[in-house]
């Protein structure tokens, strides 16, 4: 194996973006990503304070949402958004572009769009993965989407929110990797659900996998690897919003 535990775990940032997910849901995924030690968990906007109390102590990040997932939202808002992010404890925020205007080439407006929520995160020192949705775009608008994102000081540039009609390609990825340079990244989202999977994105390049199959990818990762079996107990919180 050319790979170890903490290299696959740390690529993944666990999903906890279903709409239906519930409070108890959420709280046994903060529990497994803990357990499993990845690298954040990607949780619904208003559990992110909880998250934060159920990471801590832990390597893995706490991440959220801006403009999700469709990515329409007036560019004040999504500043709103990552302000309210930053202060309720969000280490990475995963933000939508606005589709609407890249299929426009309104470039004037994605850049400030952008701008708005990478600036502040970066003054606070979190970072931003710019998200795509690569199934709605042709190949210019992607490439554009790079420089952009390369200019601005992007961290990552993000395939998909996982809620539109496509995933991750490898054609995809490709393009993302060649058309950026460190410190920027990329990031796959939406179609990685098992480890050859994962490990063919790894190979290319891609450094963070967004997934909601977690679990059952580093089960799989630990068994080829002779590493014991992780159990995760579940708990009681009474608590809620």
């Amino acid at each position: 194996m050319n790979y170890t535990y903490s290299q696959i775990a740390k690529m993944l940032d666990h999903s906890l973006l279903h709409p239906t997910t519930t409070w108890d849901a959420l709280q046994q995924g903060c529990r497994m990503a803990v357990a499993y030690d990845v690298a954040s968990v990607c949780i619904l906007p208003y559990a992110l304070p909880r998250c934060v109390e159920w990471l801590a102590g832990s390597t893995v990040q706490p991440s959220t949402t801006i403009g999700f997932p469709h990515g329409a939202h007036c560019t004040r808002v999504k500043a709103a958004e990552a302000e309210q992010a930053i202060a309720d404890g969000c280490q990475e925020l995963d933000m939508v572009c606005n589709v609407s205007k890249v299929l426009s080439e309104d470039w004037e407006y994605v850049r400030a769009d952008l701008q708005a929520v990478i600036e502040p995160a970066h003054a606070a020192g979190r970072k931003v993965k710019v998200i795509f949705e690569n199934c709605y775009l042709e190949d210019d608008h992607k490439r554009r989407l790079c420089e952009l994102c390369v200019e601005l000081g992007a961290d990552w540039v993000k395939t998909s929110t996982g809620y539109g009609t496509g995933g991750a390609t490898l054609e995809d990825l490709q393009l993302m990797l060649d058309h950026t340079r460190r410190p920027v990244q990329v990031k796959a989202a939406g179609g990685v659900r098992d480890l050859d999977k994962l490990l063919e994105v790894r190979q290319m390049g891609v450094s963070r996998v967004g997934a909601s199959a977690t679990q059952s990818i580093l089960d799989e990762c630990r068994r080829r690897l002779e590493l014991p079996p992780i159990e995760v107990t579940a708990s009681e919180d009474p608590s809620g919003y």
